[in-house]
């Protein structure tokens, strides 16, 4: 079994210190395979932040990280540093590579960035980064769980947040698909959600799933939410895949993130 920890919009600069902390006893207990961070790191993208996101990250367990930046993790104010090193903080602390992959025996995780210098807030994803995440994607060997990573959600459950659907979101659900993908995880609208994606686009969704994680331990929570990550399982057993997203929501009074919702995933071959 390989499991995947997903975090997102940690939002350095306004995190709460003790979900923080609690994350990193669950992390420790959980001894994830991988650690996906779906971007919006830090909140204005200061040094301060990304160097607090990179001493967390340092403590947590020993195993693979892939880290895309979100909108957040480009600077707002310093027009300057957005127009002509938008990522130098992100690289400075998470490598250079915007697009990472990790390849386990039972996963392919394929990252995409979809942040823009010119677009504060609203993501994009190009025709040639799905054509590459396309590539990448048809590389998998049989039994591998295929997933990509994106900040800006490819669907999301309110309709309100229907704008923050990331531009070319129909043209990556329909190719993404019909290469083999699995799941794409995302965050950035706070509010977490696991359902097929055929939901929003129909049969061109070939099977695939909208993953969600709220934000992991920010005080912007919004609609309701409270902090949570998600766990994704994935096994093969007698030749049979199988999947399971768990949502785990910090609890307030226990001071711990607990199972809050289990969602199995049918999932091709």
């Amino acid at each position: 079994m390989s499991v995947i920890l997903q975090i997102s919009d940690t939002h350095f600069g306004t995190e709460r210190q003790p979900v923080a902390e609690a994350l990193l006893v669950f992390a420790e207990r959980l001894a994830p395979d991988l650690i996906v961070v779906s971007g919006d790191i830090t909140q204005r993208a200061r040094p301060a932040e990304f160097a607090a996101a990179a001493a967390f990250m340092a403590r947590l367990p020993d195993c693979p990280q892939l880290v895309v930046p979100g909108n957040h993790d480009l600077p707002l104010f310093d027009l300057w540093s957005r127009l002509l090193s938008p990522y130098h903080g992100f690289t400075r602390c998470f490598g250079d590579e915007l697009a990472p992959q990790c390849v386990l025996p039972d996963l392919l995780v394929t990252g995409v960035d979809s942040t823009r210098r010119l677009r504060h807030k609203r993501g994009e994803i190009s025709h040639a980064q799905i054509e590459s995440v396309s590539r990448r994607l048809r590389r998998a060997r049989p039994g591998q769980l295929r997933v990509v990573v994106v900040h800006h959600p490819l669907d999301v459950a309110d309709p309100v947040d229907a704008p923050e659907i990331v531009h070319g979101a129909r043209e990556a659900v329909s190719t993404w698909a019909l290469a083999g993908a699995d799941l794409v995880l995302s965050g950035h609208v706070h509010a977490p959600l696991c359902r097929p994606l055929a939901e929003r686009y129909g049969a061109v969704a070939r099977g695939a799933w909208a993953v969600l994680a709220g934000t992991a331990m920010s005080t912007r929570l919004r609609g309701g939410h409270p902090n949570s990550v998600n766990v994704i399982r994935h096994d093969v057993v007698g030749g049979e895949r199988r999947c399971l997203v768990e949502r785990r929501d910090f609890d307030e009074q226990r001071r711990e993130f607990r199972l809050a919702a289990v969602q199995p995933l049918r999932i091709g071959g």
